[in-house]
């Protein structure tokens, strides 16, 4: 991406768009954007250094796993997008007009990239982390899953950065009457910016493939094992777990799949290259793809609610921490537990970590 023109190669954020005779503009979303955005920043940003917090304080860095790590990364995209959504809730409390310095607007509009796909990759990751767990127990146990969970987080901070920098080097502003808007507008060549849309929606239902696919396999697992598994604590612990599994999947359907399933006839709209003219249709699909950024934003609650305080081990955290509010008694009863599963292959216990308390 960084070899193709800056322009064509940005994801256009947050749109009015002029296509031909059609002067399209969602003018619901001065007003949705800034309380929805507000409601955000608040139990986001109270629920991501809440996490943050919780991890730093019940594991050393050193005595990390691999998943953990994903999560904390996870939880740190998070707040990098929450740290400049007060410049977005500005933005659209003045009607679409950015008035503060064009470097904010850059960097805005990167830091909304660089949340989106790294919590669209370390979900992935949880997700192969915890498959492989569930069915190759004993490889996993054999393995490095620190130094693992450490390469592989910067990997994915380094592409999905770099794929991301364009924002940071491109004119971002452009007037509109009296209005200086933020990422709304293409200056560049057409098919350049339909193709790089086109590239990001495939390579994101890859990945949502590859997610279902992963998780069909651990429900498939947990629900095999033998009835003695199922009873009494266990019983309630792989209820957790499919209750967990599940709600991966629901986060990438509910955030991530609309705004893919959308950009793309959005893309080809704005742009002309398909039902050039029609303005009641290029109308409804901005009106539509407004909707979808606003819960693509929305995975910023839902990432430390679905791997965090969802868990057994988060909750008595926080319930213990509430009890022993203003002392610095610090709970150790949270410890990792374990979880037998038998292999199928050769009647053999084997033991992971309880995927629910992850």
């Amino acid at each position: 991406m960084d070899s193709m023109d800056h322009n064509a190669t940005a994801l256009e954020l947050f749109v009015k768009y002029e296509n031909k005779s059609c002067n399209v503009d969602s003018s619901f979303r001065y007003i949705t954007f800034t309380v929805f955005y507000s409601l955000i920043f608040i139990v986001g940003g109270i629920s991501n250094c809440y996490v943050l917090w919780v991890f730093t304080d019940m594991y050393p860095i050193k005595g990390m796993n691999d998943i953990k790590i994903y999560m904390i990364n996870l939880t740190l995209a998070d707040l990098l997008f929450l740290i400049i959504l007060p410049l977005w809730i500005y933005y659209y409390h003045n009607l679409g007009n950015w008035i503060l310095p064009s470097f904010l607007c850059n960097l805005s509009g990167f830091l909304f990239f660089v949340n989106t796909y790294c919590s669209v990759a370390f979900l992935t990751v949880i997700s192969y982390n915890r498959y492989h767990a569930v069915t190759k127990p004993l490889e996993a146990a054999q393995s490095s899953p620190r130094f693992r969970g450490l390469i592989i987080s910067l990997i994915i901070w380094l592409v999905i950065a770099a794929s991301a920098s364009p924002y940071l080097f491109m004119e971002s502003l452009n007037a509109d009457g009296s209005k200086m808007r933020c990422f709304e507008g293409y200056t560049s060549n057409e098919i350049s910016v339909a193709i790089t849309h086109l590239i990001i929606i495939a390579l994101f239902f890859i990945v949502f493939i590859l997610i279902i696919f992963f998780n069909l396999l651990i429900i498939r697992t947990l629900l095999s094992q033998s009835v003695q598994t199922q009873v009494g604590n266990r019983g309630a612990v792989k209820q957790r777990a499919l209750w967990m599994v599940c709600a991966v999947l629901l986060v990438f359907i509910i955030c991530f799949v609309p705004h893919h399933l959308i950009d793309g006839p959005w893309t080809m709209a704005v742009l002309g290259l398909w039902k050039k003219g029609d303005c009641s249709l290029l109308q409804s699909l901005n009106d539509l793809h407004q909707v979808t950024l606003l819960l693509m934003s929305l995975n910023c609650t839902l990432d430390p609610i679905l791997y965090c305080f969802a868990t057994k081990k988060f909750r008595r955290h926080l319930t213990e921490r509430i009890r022993n509010m203003g002392s610095r008694k610090c709970s150790k009863s949270t410890t990792i537990s374990g979880i037998s599963f038998e292999n199928h292959t050769n009647g053999h216990p084997l033991f992971m970590e309880n995927l629910a308390n992850e």
